[in-house]
C-alpha cells in the first residue's frame, strides 16, 4: 500500500469572497433572505450548518452532553473521525451544464419577474473549468472549524500536547479539495493553540480513501455500466421530473423541450453552489418551489442510493478495506489501553468524499428505509431514512469514540455529523459495549476481504 509523507504547506486556495453571517437560530430559513427556503434539500451540495442549524448562530458550539456516557468513570481513550472535504467548487461536468442552462436564459428566457431580470442583467456566469472540484474559502473554514469543534467535545483527546507528541495521525485522499481540507483541519489546531515552531505531516492513502476507484468489481458492475442506474434514469423520465421541468420552463417562458433534466439539474446545482460558496440566496433559487425541490432531492438520493448506498451489494464491500482499518485502530488502542501502555494513536483523523462515507455507512447499515428507493415510490418515501442532504452535506463525518468505563468495561460511540447515533441492530444502548458492536459485525469482521469482494470472478471453492 502506498503512502506518501507530506509536510504541511503552503497550498493555494482559490478563494471567494462571501463570508458566513451570524443568523439567530429562532429564524425559519423560509423567513430569512439570506437563505434559500429549500436549502434543506441540496442533498450532496448542501452546507453543514443546514444539518446543524445551531451552528448559523454560532459556528464553534458545542455541546458535549449528548456524549453521555454510561458512568462518570468512562473516559475517552481513542477517537476515529472519517471526514468528507470541505465546501467546493462544481466539477467540470457540471460547470458545463450550468453555462449551457445560463445561454438559454440569457438568449431566450422572458419576463418581467425581478428574479429573472437580475440573472440576464446582473448576474455573470463566473464558474470555469478550471475550478474543477477544488476546495473553496468556505471548505477551509469548513474543516478549520470543525477542528476547533471536535477539540472542545472532546478535551482529553484533541490536545496541544497529543498532536504535538504525534499522538494525532491525519490521512487524505490524494485529491486537491481532501489534501486541502486536512491542511485546513490542521491550521485549525495550530491556530487555536498558536502553534507556529512545529510542522505536522499527513500520509496520502487512496487504497484507504479512494478504494472505489480500485475495487474493479464495482468499476465494471456500478460505475461504468449505465443500467446500474436505470432506476434513476427512469425516475428523470418520470412524472414528478417532468412535471419540475416544466415549472422551470412556465417560469422562464420557454419551450417544455428546452428544459432537460440536465437543465433542471443545472439550475438546482446553480442555487445551491452559490449558497454555499458565497451564502448568496441566488434568482436562480425562484426556479423552483419546496415541491420541486423535494423531487430534484429524491432524484440525486436514488443516484446515491444506487451507485453507493444499499442499490448493489459491491456498493458497501467497496469499503472493506477501510472497514477493517478503522477496527484494526480500535483494536489497537484497546489492547495498548488494556496493557496499561500509552495509547498511541489518540485520534486519527481520514478525509475522503461522499463516495467514501456512504459507502461505509452503508456496510454499518445506517439510514436504511424497510423499502428500496425505486423510480416508482417517491410518494411512499416521503420519511425516508436515506436521505444524503441529512447524512452528506460538505465536511459530513463519522466519529467513533471509544471509552474506558473502568474493569475492562469499553464502549464505543458512533456519532454522524457531531450528533449520537445508535448502531443498527444494538439500539438498545447508545454507547453498548465494544465487544458487543465486534460481534454485532463478526461476520464482516471476519469477512469482508477486499480483494475478494472486488474481484470480477470469485474463484471456485
Amino acid at each position: 500500500m502506498a503512502i506518501t509523507f507530506r509536510k504541511l504547506f503552503v497550498v493555494h486556495f482559490t478563494t471567494i469572497i462571501g463570508l458566513c453571517c451570524c443568523f439567530r437560530k429562532d429564524v425559519n430559513p423560509v423567513e430569512n433572505p439570506n437563505i434559500p427556503a429549500i436549502a434543506k434539500y441540496f442533498t450532496t451540495k448542501g452546507r453543514y450548518e443546514e444539518v446543524n442549524p445551531y451552528l448559523i448562530e454560532d459556528i464553534l458550539a458545542v455541546n458535549r452532553s449528548i456524549l453521555q456516557p454510561p458512568s462518570s468513570q468512562c473516559r475517552e481513550i481513542h477517537l476515529s473521525a472519517i471526514i468528507r472535504h470541505g465546501t467546493r467548487y462544481p466539477t467540470v461536468k457540471n460547470v458545463k451544464k450550468m453555462q449551457k442552462l445560463y445561454e438559454l436564459v440569457k438568449s431566450s428566457a422572458s419576463g418581467k419577474e425581478s428574479w429573472l431580470r437580475e440573472i440576464k442583467n446582473q448576474w455573470t456566469m463566473w464558474y470555469t473549468d478550471d475550478m474543477d472540484g477544488r476546495l473553496v474559502q468556505k471548505g477551509v473554514n469548513d474543516h478549520k472549524h470543525l477542528a476547533v469543534r471536535l477539540s472542545k467535545l472532546f478535551p482529553s483527546l484533541i490536545t496541544e500536547e497529543k498532536l504535538r507528541g504525534g499522538l494525532i495521525k491525519f490521512i487524505t485522499s490524494s485529491k486537491h479539495r481532501c489534501v486541502n481540507s486536512t491542511l485546513s483541519f490542521k491550521a485549525g489546531l495550530t491556530e487555536l493553540w498558536a502553534i507556529t515552531d512545529k510542522e505536522f505531516d499527513h500520509a496520502v492513502n487512496d487504497a484507504l480513501m479512494r478504494f472505489f476507484d480500485q475495487c474493479t468489481k464495482f468499476v465494471d458492475e456500478v460505475d461504468k455500466n449505465p443500467s446500474a442506474l436505470s432506476e434513476v434514469d427512469n425516475f428523470k423520465q418520470g412524472p414528478e421530473m417532468r412535471r419540475v421541468q416544466q415549472k422551470i420552463a412556465d417560469r422562464l417562458r420557454v419551450p417544455y423541450n428546452t428544459i432537460t433534466d440536465d437543465m433542471a439539474e443545472a439550475a438546482f446545482y446553480l442555487c445551491a453552489y452559490e449558497f454555499a460558496i458565497k451564502t448568496v440566496n441566488s434568482p436562480w433559487c425562484r426556479l423552483f418551489d419546496e415541491v420541486d425541490a423535494k423531487v430534484m432531492e429524491y432524484a440525486n438520493d436514488l443516484k446515491q442510493f444506487w451507485k453507493r448506498g444499499y442499490g448493489h451489494d459491491i456498493n458497501s464491500k467497496s469499503s472493506c478495506i477501510l472497514f477493517h482499518d478503522v477496527f484494526s485502530r480500535l483494536d489497537r488502542a484497546a489492547n495498548e489501553n488494556k496493557s496499561g501502555q500509552q495509547v498511541t494513536e489518540a485520534v486519527t483523523v481520514q478525509v475522503g468524499h461522499a463516495e467514501t462515507l456512504l459507502p461505509l455507512l452503508t456496510l454499518l447499515g445506517f439510514s436504511k428505509d424497510k423499502d428500496a428507493l425505486t423510480s416508482l415510490n417517491y410518494a411512499t418515501q416521503t420519511q425516508r431514512s436515506f436521505r444524503t442532504s441529512n447524512m452528506l452535506p460538505y465536511a459530513a463525518n463519522l466519529l467513533l469514540v471509544l471509552y474506558d468505563c473502568g474493569d475492562g468495561d469499553l464502549r464505543l460511540q458512533p456519532l454522524l455529523n457531531e450528533k449520537p447515533v445508535t448502531f443498527p441492530g444494538l439500539s438498545e444502548a447508545s454507547i453498548p459495549l465494544y465487544q458487543e458492536v465486534k460481534e454485532h459485525y463478526g461476520e464482516l469482521l471476519q469477512g469482508c476481504d477486499f480483494e475478494t469482494e472486488c474481484q470480477l470472478f470469485k474463484n471456485p471453492a
